[in-house]
């Protein structure tokens, strides 16, 4: 199980009733009475159906906007990031070579005495 993943369901488990009760009576339901006017009811709950379609696309569309920028977000952090650790791989090379450098210095100096 990847490691992000219980942090998630932690933050979104005490939010999960509340979700479900807001949208749990949004349709209008059929009634035992409503037989005879069964066209007006239908047409009715089309009519909900097509609207939270249309909320649905508004909101996915948002969130696709927020993926995306998040995502950008994302790539430009993996580039500095990456040019950061170029620039400590450059710093930590030459400090070894200038590290050989120096103990070769001081063992012929060790050496010639």
């Amino acid at each position: 199980m990847p490691a992000w993943f219980i942090p998630a369901l932690k933050a979104v488990l005490p939010h999960v009733g509340t979700i479900v009760s807001a949208t749990a009576p949004v349709f209008t339901r059929k009634s035992a009475d409503a037989a005879p006017d069964q066209t007006a009811l239908l047409q009715q709950q089309i009519t909900e159906l097509q609207a939270a379609a249309s909320a649905n696309d508004a909101h996915i569309k948002g969130l696709a906007a927020q993926i995306q920028n998040t995502v950008e977000t994302l790539e430009k952090a993996a580039a500095l990031a990456e040019s950061r650790h170029r620039r400590i791989l450059t710093l930590c090379v030459a400090a070894s070579i200038l590290s050989v450098i120096s103990l070769g210095a001081a063992l012929f100096l060790v050496g010639a005495r």
